[in-house]
């Protein structure tokens, strides 16, 4: 089966019809999406921004990460679950749109990103999170993460944009 042919079989399913031709599922889905991205995206911006020692410099990272990170997991999880029902609702025109392609690749290498720096970083944050000086690893993580989910986020604000 092709890509666009499993993309109409979703397009077509009863999920996908039901979103597109409600008055309100699909803009309350959206709106739950995008509360997910708040949380998510968000308060990732913030841990990225503390690694990168532009905020938060007087809470240790260890204090933060602990904090922080169930509530950008669950923020997560709302995100990829509507953002899979807003794809059902439009997959056929959404997969043969370049910009949709390049948020997919951007959310892969962002999802990759973050679990180098969970494996190499993350697990170990006690080692590393009260030195004055982050290792080069942590950094560079912190910066991808910062451009890639920046590019998620404004590629995805183009899809309507650059719809046919």
């Amino acid at each position: 089966m092709s890509v666009l042919a499993f993309a109409e079989l979703l397009y077509d399913s009863e999920i996908g019809t039901s979103l597109r031709e409600s008055l309100f599922a699909f803009p309350i889905v959206e709106g739950i999406h995008l509360i997910g991205l708040a949380l998510s995206v968000g308060l990732l911006f913030f841990i990225d921004l503390r690694l990168v020692g532009l905020v938060f410099r007087h809470v240790p990272i260890p204090q933060i990460l602990k904090q922080l990170r169930p509530w950008l997991l669950g923020g997560f999880a709302v995100t990829m679950a509507t953002g899979a029902l807003l794809f059902v609702a439009g997959a056929t025109k959404l997969i043969e749109l370049p910009v949709f392609l390049w948020k997919l690749a951007f959310i892969v290498f962002a999802g990759i990103n973050a679990a180098w720096f969970e494996f190499k970083w993350g697990r170990n944050v006690q080692q590393w999170g009260y030195a004055t000086t982050l290792p080069t690893g942590v950094l560079v993580a912190a910066w991808g993460s910062l451009i890639l989910w920046s590019l998620v986020v404004i590629t995805g604000r183009l899809i309507p944009y650059l719809s046919y």
